[in-house]
């Protein structure tokens, strides 16, 4: 999608070899309009799958996820990271490592929200190692739903994540898809 790749030109800042904060429209500050298109977009790439609700974690792939859903007129459900007070005790859970913070978490599903034979959507802003991805797999497969299929804002496809997703079979759809960062400049894929 040209207009997420014009974004992370003008915007991104690339802090490393292995990371690009977008935080000025994805991360910590949203862009409505833009995800509102995000939106649209994956709608659009994924308007013939029979999805019953939308998964992500939070919290950055809360917003993508929502206008997908709201576009495709489905509920979207977010795996959290923290147990509250007012989460049940029936739950889902997976063990996920956060690349960028150096962390594992926890992620969590209430078991109310997930149902055995459902179909769901994966919409999450990064797909870089396969790891939140990966722990949305396991609930759903803990739950016996089936993944319909993944979309993310942005791949960074010279790490492990689409590897680890083809080897489970599963269709990803992926807006922007970086190649390399080269010399502070984000290389994406050719269409």
């Amino acid at each position: 999608m040209k207009l997420v790749e014009e974004r992370i030109q003008k915007d991104g800042r690339i802090l490393n070899d292995d990371i690009l904060k977008v935080d000025s429209f994805l991360n910590h500050q949203i862009d409505p309009q833009l995800m509102m298109d995000i939106g649209q977009e994956f709608a659009r790439r994924f308007a013939n799958t029979k999805a019953d609700r939308i998964l992500t974690v939070e919290s950055s792939g809360i917003a993508p996820a929502v206008m997908t859903g709201y576009q495709l007129n489905l509920p979207v459900v977010f795996a959290r990271k923290h147990k509250s007070l007012t989460l049940p005790d029936n739950v889902y859970t997976a063990d996920v490592f956060s690349f960028t913070k150096r962390v594992n978490n926890k992620i969590i599903i209430d078991k109310r929200f997930l149902h055995q034979g459902e179909k769901v959507l994966i919409i999450d802003d990064f797909l870089a190692n396969g790891q939140a991805v990966g722990g949305l797999l396991d609930i759903a497969q803990a739950a016996g739903a089936q993944i319909e299929g993944v979309g993310v804002v942005i791949e960074k496809a010279f790490q492990r994540g689409q590897k680890f997703l083809d080897e489970h079979h599963i269709h990803v759809e992926a807006l922007a898809k970086i190649t390399a960062f080269d010399h502070g400049k984000v290389i994406f894929a050719k269409d």
